[in-house]
C-alpha cells in the first residue's frame, strides 16, 4: 500500500512538473521517489539496482555526446541559417521551418534542435517583420514528428529501441512516411490558423548571420555520426555502437571533456533511472500488472484504439512514463512489434496536443521569452489538438494497412 502510493504521488509530480511549495524538478522527483520505495521496502535494493535499463541509458548518454559536440561546433546554427535564406514567402520560410527542424530531429535529439534553432527563427522572423508565433508553433511540433522516425530521435523512442529489438531502418521505414505526412499536415493547420500571417508576400532577401563554426569539431561530429549509422548496418547493438561514438568524440586534444560534459542533459537520465525502479516497483502489484496487461491486449488487434490509450496516458503522465508503463505488457504480447511502432508513433505525436506536452514544446516558448516573444498556452493548444488528431489517424491508418499488407517489417 505504501509502495503504491509513493509510486503514484511521484508520478503524478512527474506529470507536473514539480511539487507544490517545494523545489524539485521531474528528475529530483524520480530520485527522491526511487529511494523512498527502496527506503520503506516496497521493492529490495538489489531488484532496483537489476530495474536499470543500462543499455537504454548508455544509448542516451551517448546520443547527447554527438548531439554537445554538433552544437558546439555551430552545426545546427549554420544548418538552419542556410535553410532559412532559400525562404521567399512566408509559406515557404514555414515549410523550410518544418522540413529542417523535423528531419534534423530524426538523427538528433529533438530537445536539442529546437534549443539551438529557436533563437535563429526568433531573430529571422522579427527581422522580417513578422508574427513569430506560427514559426515557433511550426517549430515545436515538427521537432516532436521528425523526431519519430527514427530510434534515436527522443528518448522514448530510445528505450523502445533497446527494448524492442527492432533494426534501426526498419524502424525508419515504417515511422518516415507518417511522419513526413505529419509534417505536411502541420503545414496546413498552421496556414489554415493563420491565414493573414500566410497571405501572398515576398520577402527581401534574408541576410546571412554571422555565426562560429569551428570546422575540425562539425567533421569530427559528422565522422562520429557516421561511425554510429555504420556500427548499425553492421549489426552491432545500439548502445555499443553509440559508445563506439561517442569514445572517438572524446579522444580529443582541444576540447575539455568537461566542456561536453557539462552540456550532458544529466537530469534527464536521473528522471529515466528514478522511472526504471519506479515502474518496476509499480509492476510488484498484481492489479497494476493485469490493468497494464489489459490495456496492451488490443494492440495487436486495435491499432486505433492503442493508440488512443498510448496517446491519452502519454499526456496525463507525460510520454516517457508511459512507455515505461505499457513496456511490460508489450513485452508479454506473442508478436509484439507492431505494438512497439504504435506507442513510439502515438506516444510521440501526442506531445503536440499542448505546449506542455513535451519538453521540446516548452524548450521553444522559454528560448522565445529571451527574445521578447510570448508563445502562450491557448495559441499553442488551437493547433496542437487538431494537428495531435490527425497525425496519430494518418500514423495508426499507415501501420494497420502494412500490417494488413503483411509487410514484412513486422
Amino acid at each position: 500500500m505504501i509502495r503504491d502510493l509513493i509510486v503514484l504521488l511521484s508520478i503524478a509530480g512527474i506529470a507536473l512538473g514539480r511539487i507544490p511549495y517545494l523545489r524539485m524538478n521531474r528528475a529530483s522527483i524520480a530520485f527522491v521517489g526511487a529511494v523512498a520505495v527502496v527506503a520503506f521496502g516496497g521493492l529490495p535494493l538489489e531488484k532496483a539496482a537489476h530495474a536499470l535499463d543500462l543499455e537504454t541509458l548508455v544509448l542516451l548518454f551517448s546520443m547527447m555526446v554527438i548531439s554537445v559536440n554538433l552544437q558546439l561546433s555551430g552545426f545546427f546554427r549554420i544548418a538552419e541559417d542556410r535553410i532559412t535564406r532559400f525562404a521567399r514567402t512566408p509559406r515557404q520560410l514555414l515549410a523550410l521551418i518544418l522540413l529542417s527542424s523535423g528531419i534534423f530531429s530524426a538523427f538528433f535529439l529533438n530537445d536539442t534542435v529546437v534549443l539551438m534553432f529557436t533563437p535563429l527563427v526568433t531573430i529571422i522572423v522579427l527581422e522580417l517583420q513578422r508574427n513569430p508565433i506560427p514559426y515557433l508553433i511550426g517549430l515545436g511540433v515538427s521537432a516532436n514528428i521528425g523526431s519519430a522516425m527514427t530510434i534515436i530521435g527522443n528518448p522514448q523512442n530510445m528505450m523502445i529501441g533497446v527494448s524492442s529489438r527492432i533494426d534501426f531502418f526498419k524502424f525508419l521505414g515504417v515511422l518516415s512516411v507518417p511522419s513526413l505526412l505529419g509534417l505536411a499536415v502541420a503545414y496546413g493547420v498552421i496556414v489554415l490558423f493563420f491565414r493573414e500571417e500566410f497571405a501572398p508576400y515576398r520577402f527581401p532577401p534574408i541576410p546571412p548571420h554571422r555565426r562560429f563554426v569551428y570546422p575540425p569539431l562539425l567533421w569530427k561530429s559528422l565522422t562520429s555520426l557516421g561511425i554510429f549509422l555504420l556500427g548499425i548496418l553492421l549489426k552491432v547493438p545500439l548502445p555499443f555502437a553509440g559508445l563506439l561514438a561517442a569514445s572517438f568524440l572524446l579522444v580529443t586534444r582541444r576540447i575539455h571533456p568537461e566542456k561536453i560534459f557539462n552540456d550532458v542533459d544529466w537530469s534527464l537520465l536521473v528522471l529515466f533511472a528514478g522511472l526504471f525502479v519506479l515502474i518496476e516497483a509499480l509492476d510488484q502489484d498484481r492489479l497494476f500488472h493485469r490493468f497494464i496487461e489489459y490495456l496492451t491486449s488490443f494492440a495487436e488487434s486495435n491499432t486505433f484504439l492503442f493508440s488512443a490509450v498510448a496517446a491519452v496516458l502519454s499526456n496525463l503522465v507525460s510520454n516517457v512514463p508511459a512507455v515505461m508503463l505499457l513496456k511490460p505488457g508489450i513485452s508479454l504480447l506473442a508478436h509484439p512489434e507492431k505494438a512497439w511502432i504504435t506507442l513510439a508513433m502515438a506516444s510521440t505525436y501526442a506531445g503536440n496536443f499542448t505546449l506542455l506536452g513535451s519538453i521540446a514544446n516548452l524548450i521553444v516558448a522559454e528560448s522565445a521569452k529571451k527574445h521578447g516573444v510570448h508563445l502562450g498556452f491557448f495559441q499553442f493548444l488551437k493547433v496542437g489538438v487538431p494537428l495531435t488528431i490527425l497525425t496519430i489517424l494518418v500514423g495508426a491508418a499507415w501501420i494497420e494497412i502494412l500490417y494488413h499488407l503483411s509487410f514484412r517489417i513486422f
